[in-house]
């Protein structure tokens, strides 16, 4: 009896330690926690009052802190996504949140946090998705930002940052979106970005960019994937070079709004899907080519605000030239 009484305790107490061995190899990382608790000290009410509890990965009874995304790696869960949008935040970036160094995804898209992106973004080696649009960050982008080595889809649009773009972008080997618009940048648009081979959209428009097409695509070979590329709203000049028929994936060519001049070259209508064309106010002159209303997937070729002359069926909707969509051979 005394000998099953002993076996019974032992193996109570062996389910006890496993239980609280268990337990104890799930707790956060003391560094994001310590993270998350200032994150949660600088973002203000709107967040403090839904991270409730001592974890940020949840415990005890309580779910993770909203927005929040952790995994186990090894002994210790670690903070792997953070997402605080759209709750009118308002302050600096959260330095502190550089120290989440196993971040894979962090938004903050849709707030009003000002100031610069700190130098320290580059530590977040691990960073696939930065999503900062609608916010009211200024200064330059940190050239450490070319850091993020594994970086697929960077959203910086909406923002006040200014001076040039930097050519550390092109450091991104992974990057597939890169959406810069509606900044205050200057300067050329950095052609190293051609060299990146799985960049499928480039926006960056709405700005105060210079330069010409020509320079932007001066690489040979480059774009090899880019599908969407907008360069609208900014002070581009020079023409559209034929050599743009080379980045045969484009699918959007947005020229909109800039000071480029010359004839539209033909090569453009044998680029293979083109679907949008936007070349309206600009100063361009000379015919539209009969090959754009031959193209199998043109939909919509907007040209009002320069000066084309008459005799062609543009399409789309615009000032100079109406057509309905039947007088569109598909």
């Amino acid at each position: 009896m005394a000998r099953r009484s002993l076996s019974a305790n032992l193996l109570l107490f062996l389910f006890t330690f496993a239980l609280f061995h268990t337990h104890a190899l799930s707790k956060t990382l003391k560094r994001d926690v310590k993270a998350l608790n200032e994150i949660k000290s600088s973002l203000g009410w709107r967040v403090v009052y839904a991270w409730v509890g001592d974890d940020p990965c949840g415990g005890d009874g309580l779910q993770p802190w909203s927005g929040v995304t952790c995994s186990t790696q090894g002994d210790y869960r670690v903070v792997t996504e953070l997402e605080v949008y759209a709750v009118s935040i308002v302050g600096p970036f959260p330095t502190a949140v550089t120290n989440l160094l196993d971040l894979t995804r962090l938004d903050f898209h849709n707030n009003k946090l000002t100031g610069p992106i700190p130098p320290q973004i580059g530590r977040l080696k691990r960073l696939k998705i930065l999503n900062l649009r609608w916010n009211k960050l200024q200064d330059s982008i940190p050239p450490e930002i070319g850091e993020l080595k594994s970086l697929t889809h960077l959203y910086l649009s909406f923002n006040n940052f200014k001076g040039e773009i930097p050519k550390e972008l092109a450091n991104l080997p992974e990057l597939r979106y890169l959406y810069l618009q509606e900044n205050r940048f200057v300067g050329r648009i950095p052609a190293e970005l051609g060299t990146l081979q799985n960049l499928r959209h480039l926006d960056v428009g709405n700005n105060h960019l210079v330069g010409t097409i020509r320079e932007l695509i001066r690489i040979e070979g480059c774009f090899p994937a880019l599908r969407n590329l907008y360069l609208n709203n900014n002070y581009l000049t020079g023409g559209v070079p034929a050599q743009l028929a080379n980045l045969t994936n484009l699918e959007i060519l947005h020229l909109s709004s800039n000071k480029m001049t010359g004839v539209i070259p033909v090569g453009l209508a044998h680029i293979p899907k083109l679907t949008y064309l936007y070349l309206d106010h600009n100063q361009f002159t000379g015919r539209i080519p009969e090959a754009f209303y031959r193209h199998p997937f043109l939909k919509e070729m907007y040209i009002e605000g320069s000066s084309f002359k008459p005799g062609v069926n543009p399409i789309g909707m615009h000032k100079v030239f109406e057509v309905s969509d039947a007088d569109f051979v598909v």
